[in-house]
């Protein structure tokens, strides 16, 4: 986000004003101070507007552990999803299947790799994923967000899961939602650089 993107309001530079201690003698490092603390508050304000509640998607149809490789796959086809969340007979999300989880079933680490070896060995795929459950290939714990989690929680949540969506959960850990990465970005005007 750049700083034209950030207006700052009287109460911004107020606000900061009143974070220096002491007799403020305004010198160019302390407006550079104060800048920076006001940019900080406005920042904040405008975050605080953003939640995982109000990005994420509705009406994803989880994976099930006991579920096979295969259907799962397909069930990423279809819901036109890169991950999906897995969970329990309670809703709880248990983890998340996402396509690397898939590529390393597959004992390859690219798409390229796959297809490469997909030419040379067809039966490739039933031999690697042709009886294991979704559990046996998924990440787990799955890296969540409540629907309440702001800007900050989310920010934290994303550096630790290195996937493009995560899962909304509840007080109880049930599904709600999937928060997609770009998404977030977008709502927070930020460039995705991945």
């Amino acid at each position: 986000m750049s700083a034209q993107e950030t207006e700052l309001t009287d109460e911004d530079v107020l606000d900061a004003m009143r974070r220096i201690p002491g007799y403020l003698d305004i010198s160019t490092e302390d407006f550079r101070a104060i800048y920076q603390l006001a940019r900080a508050h406005a920042s904040e304000r405008l975050f605080q507007q953003v939640s995982a509640g109000a990005l994420m998607r509705i009406g994803v149809a989880p994976l099930r552990s006991e579920m096979p490789v295969g259907e799962a796959a397909r069930a990423l086809v279809m819901q036109d999803c890169k991950s999906l969340p897995v969970v329990d007979d309670a809703g709880q999300v248990v983890g998340i299947l996402t396509e690397t989880d898939l590529l390393r079933c597959l004992g390859v680490g690219s798409y390229l790799e796959l297809l490469f070896d997909a030419v040379e060995h067809i039966p490739v795929i039933e031999e690697h994923c042709g009886q294991r459950s979704v559990t046996e290939v998924m990440t787990a714990p799955a890296i969540t967000v409540r629907e309440q989690d702001g800007f900050t929680a989310m920010m934290r949540a994303f550096r630790r899961h290195p996937g493009r969506t995560m899962p909304v959960v509840d007080a109880a850990g049930r599904l709600r939602g999937m928060l997609l990465r770009k998404d977030f970005l977008h709502a927070c005007h930020i460039e995705d650089g991945a």
